[in-house]
């Protein structure tokens, strides 16, 4: 069991799904190139609408680009079984982390997305992109991992068994 308070201190929303990946990876930040680099296409308009919406209220838009960044997200810290990726605005603070666990033959990839709203509009934004983030973040994995699932994760961030 993990807490993730060690990674967005004072973080007030998460959630996280697992999956077998089907091709296994060397390290935890191929996997978030991979995953954050080739959303569907639909997910991919959905981000260019985000952008546009938030770019009227002054916040930070996601690239879909490479680089420095998986999916565009910064990449925060990163080992071989864990990379940390997001960023911090005015509305909320957010991180998305991509754990590699081999049991076995077997490469478990797991990504869990924690959050700290800052303020009323972040729990605003939140409540209105939460049942998307849903649905993305599975849609994400489908293409790279079998057996796709959510994880339940306790107030505090502890993540339990399923």
């Amino acid at each position: 069991m993990r807490n993730n308070e060690d990674i967005l201190p004072g973080a007030d929303w998460w959630d996280r799904f697992e999956g077998e990946m089907v091709s296994p990876k060397s390290s935890s930040l191929d996997v978030s190139r991979l995953l954050l680099d080739h959303p569907p296409l639909w997910i991919s308009r959905l981000m260019t609408l985000r952008n546009r919406v938030v770019s009227l209220f002054g916040l930070k838009t996601v690239e879909l680009a490479a680089g420095a960044s998986a999916g565009g997200f910064p990449v925060l810290s990163s080992t071989p079984e864990r990379t940390v990726l997001g960023f911090d605005d005015r509305h909320l603070d957010f991180r998305i982390v991509i754990d590699l666990e081999e049991t076995g033959s077997r490469q478990t990839v797991s990504v869990t997305t924690i959050v700290r709203r800052r303020n009323l509009f972040g729990r605003l934004y939140l409540l209105i992109v939460g049942p998307f983030h849903r649905r993305i973040v599975p849609a994400t994995m489908r293409p790279f991992c079998a057996n796709v699932r959510p994880v339940r994760i306790a107030e505090g961030g502890l993540i339990q068994p399923a």
